[in-house]
């Protein structure tokens, strides 16, 4: 009896690892197209990983990995202590959180209008004239803001012309208005670009729902409301789960292009923090403890609205 058990197990574990070798066989193409990318994943993406050994070193590059000094966790006690560190934070969840919320509305707004086009020509038309701000550098987009909001710009010009103000506002020098100008500058520069993976979705929804619906008397906005919107909801959830991951990870070109020293405090976000207060002193370390903390929040917030999603029933990432 005891020789029958182990006997059975192996013979288990043989077909197990044929159907695996199976499966493999069949789909070496897809896997030999993915290799590229994997090893460039590997590569970029994993190897550099290496480094974070320095956030718990004083690293000097003369010294190298090995010649450093370890000192622990002292660079992120360091990194918790700086009041500009908070700033940062809160001005990187803040307009990480406008753009997030801002940007998906638009996105899945401007997907749903395109949608009910009927029209073929003036859809590809508009799709591709919004797509083109996508593809225009930030220092363009910047300077085309910075113009715009000017004392002399068009907007002053036209909340005169409508006497909504008395005298021309400067409103790059105005703190209060930088997260709002920086969300409305990054809406309208990827609205279009988002609208593509939503308008996709659209098209793979089954067209006899709607003839179903048409028959029934309902509306365009009933059956936008009730087929369009729940058939994509999937794809709405796991595209923000993937966006929410990146909420602290939102770059700084665009602070950096549109901010100036009148509103730095509001314009300084953890990017421009860890390159200024990090890699700007020389300070190695404290810049890499920075960035670990970033991927660590990123995972966290990734897994925590992924789990709640399951939960939910409304789709996951993962």
């Amino acid at each position: 009896m005891d020789n029958v058990l182990p006997s059975g197990q192996n013979v288990h574990k043989k077909t197990k690892q044929k159907i695996t070798w199976k499966k493999i066989k069949a789909q070496k193409g897809l896997i030999f197209m993915a290799l590229p990318f994997v090893i460039w994943l590997l590569v970029f993406a994993y190897s550099p990983l290496v480094g974070w050994v320095i956030a718990f070193q004083n690293y000097l590059p003369q010294n190298g990995f090995f010649g450093s000094e370890w000192v622990g966790f002292k660079h992120f006690k360091d990194l918790f202590s700086e009041p500009m560190f908070y700033t940062a934070l809160k001005n990187t969840l803040g307009m990480g959180g406008l753009g997030l919320i801002f940007g998906t509305l638009s996105s899945i707004s401007f997907a749903l209008i395109l949608n009910e086009i009927r029209f073929s020509r003036f859809k590809k038309f508009t799709q591709t004239v919004s797509y083109l701000p996508h593809f225009v550098s930030w220092v363009v987009v910047a300077n085309i803001v910075i113009q715009s909001l000017s004392t002399s710009g068009v907007v002053n010009q036209f909340l005169l012309s409508m006497n909504f103000i008395e005298k021309p506002i400067n409103f790059m020098a105005k703190g209060d208005y930088f997260w709002g100008i920086v969300t409305v500058a990054d809406v309208w520069k990827e609205t279009g670009w988002n609208a593509i993976i939503y308008l996709a979705a659209m098209t793979s929804i089954d067209q006899e729902m709607y003839e179903a619906a048409r028959v029934d008397g309902a509306t365009r906005w009933q059956q936008m409301w009730s087929i369009t919107l729940p058939s994509i909801r999937p794809i709405i959830i796991v595209l923000l789960i993937m966006s929410i991951g990146n909420l602290i990870n939102i770059g700084f070109e665009k602070q950096m292009l549109l901010g100036n020293n009148i509103v730095a405090n509001q314009a300084l976000v953890i990017e421009k923090y860890a390159l200024d207060y990090g890699i700007g002193m020389f300070r190695y370390s404290f810049g890499t403890a920075i960035g670990i903390f970033k991927s660590v929040v990123s995972i966290i917030l990734i897994f925590t609205f992924n789990g709640i999603a399951k939960r939910t029933g409304e789709g996951q990432l993962m």
